[in-house]
């Protein structure tokens, strides 16, 4: 955990569901970025501290970048809020996918999802059956996101269990 106590999420209230965090996934989220990948990590000989085959990310940059588009036209996000992990769509707010924070038992990232040269991984979200939940694929530094999801769900969890003693007061 990132933090040694529990903390309350700056501007966050339990009365209404807020935006902890939004993540957009990679381009290694697709087919076309895992071969892409793999293109660019092909020649593991260094020439000056620079793998030989990344001379393959300079020529093909222009696929990337289109590749990049369209996954702002047409891809998806993924949203933490103080409630629930959502998938939306990128433009808009069309929900796709939706897992209450209270329903995640773990967190973790696919060791067989990593990509070294877009730094991703997929996050995977699982009950306390051990049945995934929501896999999220091609996420930007997963581990980073991973512990705002864990710490995000135990801040939810203890919020409650506040409210509830709160309650049982009156």
């Amino acid at each position: 955990m990132l933090t040694q106590k529990a903390q309350a999420i700056s501007g966050v209230s339990p009365g209404f569901e807020s935006i902890v965090e939004e993540m957009y996934p990679s381009i290694a989220c697709t087919a076309l970025g895992e071969f892409l990948n793999r293109l660019y990590e092909c020649i593991p000989v260094k020439i000056w501290g620079v793998k030989i085959s990344y001379i393959f990310a300079l020529l093909t940059a222009p696929l990337g970048i289109l590749i990049y588009l369209g996954l702002k036209l047409v891809g998806s996000r993924y949203t933490v809020t103080n409630r629930s992990v959502n998938r939306v769509t990128s433009l808009g707010i069309r929900l796709l996918e939706s897992v209450p924070l209270t329903q995640v038992a773990s967190v973790s990232v696919d060791p067989d999802s990593r990509q070294t040269f877009f730094r991703t991984g997929d996050v995977r979200l699982t009950n306390a059956n051990g049945d995934t939940l929501m896999l999220m694929r091609g996420i930007p530094y997963p581990e980073r996101f991973q512990q705002v999801i864990l710490e995000t769900r135990d801040a939810r969890s203890q919020v409650a269990a506040s409210l509830a003693r709160i309650q049982s007061r009156h």
